[in-house]
């Protein structure tokens, strides 16, 4: 049964940034450049069979395409015994309105979602229990800016267990409307 999530792909400078953090800390599991995303709704584990039924839920989202920028570390725990370190996304509103509207379209499709708060990030390390403090690390990069991320589409994600952390491959792709371009407006009459 496949493990399944639906997120934002990041672009490769935005990729580069962030893969510049990484430096030795006691019990960090950094993501590898592959592993680097945004994640919307995760659904978890979905019978074969059903995928289809997800991705037409997925592709009911309406929604218009977007940017933020990618900026600033936090994480989640305590910093002296972190769970994950995360870079932030900044204006968060296009992220929470995008991730409400799938939420509500997978959960009305019948598939059970998480129910924690959301909060827009992409996860930059995850640590094991007796992890080493964060709070230099978070207070030497708590103002860089990392880039843009150009939000057109979202992705189904297939999450694999793999020997260096989970394998992500695209299983689908759900594009958002393009922005309106005032230039274009038809004429008035």
């Amino acid at each position: 049964m496949p493990r399944v999530f639906f997120g934002v792909e990041i672009p490769s400078e935005v990729k580069k940034g962030l893969l510049q953090l990484k430096s030795p800390i006691n019990g960090a599991r950094w993501q590898s450049r592959n592993q680097l995303h945004l994640t919307l709704v995760f659904v978890g584990s979905v019978e074969e069979d059903a995928l289809a039924t997800l991705g037409y839920a997925a592709s009911l989202v309406s929604a218009p395409s977007f940017e933020v920028e990618v900026a600033g570390l936090g994480a989640f725990g305590r910093p002296e015994h972190p769970r994950n370190l995360w870079a932030g996304v900044s204006p968060e509103q296009p992220v929470a309105d995008l991730y409400r509207q799938l939420s509500n379209q997978v959960s009305a499709a019948g598939f059970e979602t998480e129910h924690r708060g959301f909060k827009p990030h992409i996860t930059v390390a995850r640590f094991r229990k007796q992890a080493a403090s964060i709070v230099n690390l978070l207070e030497e990069h708590r103002d860089d800016r990392f880039g843009v991320l150009p939000v057109t589409e979202f992705v189904l994600f297939e999450s694999t267990p793999g020997a260096g952390g989970s394998v992500y491959t695209v299983i689908g792709r759900f594009p958002l409307q393009p922005p309106l371009d005032e230039t274009e407006l038809p004429d008035q009459i």
